[in-house]
């Protein structure tokens, strides 16, 4: 049985109101950034803007940050909206729940610049890290469309011959934008923020005249193979279930170490409610836990 908490997350998201079907992309943008203006951030995470490469960032650093450990994260938003400032108070948990630094990455968005511009800046951060950091000190994160560009980078990267981080981290993930999963439809009804309508408009978006089974498009349909240990957290009643569960069996039947955790009822990316929702910060948590131990 959901909590009061869940539930008053999901009455929340119910009650939103809907986006236009002629709404612009700057006024969906717009609306995001207002949206989680209102929350409040932790109070004793700094937070300072940087570049990493050509590529705009901004750090977030707890208090119990260590100086050789990073998460390099990337935000959702279809690959069309969303940016370091929608996703501060997420990062800024996981900077303390890892005990590291988290670079924030403003990567390029959709339709103005579509694939590979958003995985071309991700290898380009990344390379930056590298040179201050020792690749078993890195990880790579990121949530919904963020997930699946965490996904593309470390392919990307396993391409170029570049080191690879300790861990990838995928919340909530949409690594799959042919949208073929069977939860697309069959946990419509229970997601309250992901549906398929919404989701084909930034896919249409994102993959322009390229094939959406490109692998670093829709990493579900990758080659896997050599790709780091990976964590997959996903809810239950999000219709991108079935993207972490195929790509969970994908990445065991290519020999990558994959830790999939499927959390009753949760909604998509419901790390970022932490203000409202035990299972927020549970799931925070967990994944500093995973970190710590994959950076020892």
């Amino acid at each position: 049985m959901a909590s009061d908490e869940l539930k008053t997350v999901v009455e929340m998201l119910r009650a939103a109101p809907p986006i236009p079907e002629n709404a612009s992309i700057e006024q969906m943008r717009a609306g995001m950034e207002r949206m989680t203006a209102e929350a409040p951030l932790p109070e004793d995470v700094r937070y300072e803007q940087v570049g990493a490469g050509d590529v705009a960032a901004e750090w977030a650093v707890a208090p119990n940050a260590r100086d050789d450990r990073v998460i390099l994260y990337f935000h959702g938003g279809g690959y069309v909206i969303g940016s370091v400032r929608t996703h501060r108070q997420l990062v800024g948990d996981l900077s303390r729940a890892a005990e590291a630094k988290v670079l924030s990455l403003d990567y390029r968005l959709a339709p103005e610049h579509p694939h590979p511009a958003a995985v071309d800046d991700a290898c380009t951060a990344y390379r930056h890290l590298l040179e201050s950091f020792a690749p078993s000190g890195i990880a790579i994160a990121g949530d919904s469309a963020g997930g699946g560009l965490t996904g593309a980078a470390l392919l990307a990267l396993r391409d170029a011959g570049a080191p690879l981080p300790a861990a990838g981290v995928m919340i909530s993930p949409w690594l799959d934008l042919t949208l073929s999963g069977d939860s697309m439809d069959s946990r419509a009804e229970q997601d309250p923020m992901v549906q398929r309508d919404g989701l084909q408009k930034m896919a249409d978006a994102y993959v322009a005249t390229a094939d959406p089974k490109h692998p670093t498009i829709s990493p579900l349909f990758a080659d896997l193979t050599g790709l780091p240990p990976l964590l997959l957290q996903v809810g239950s009643a999000e219709t991108l279930l079935d993207d972490s569960t195929r790509f969970a069996e994908r990445g065991r039947a290519s020999g990558v170490d994959v830790e999939l955790e499927v959390w009753d009822d949760m909604v998509h990316v419901w790390h970022a409610f932490s203000l409202i929702l035990p299972e927020a910060k549970q799931a925070t948590s967990r994944i500093g836990e995973y970190l710590k131990q994959r950076w020892q």
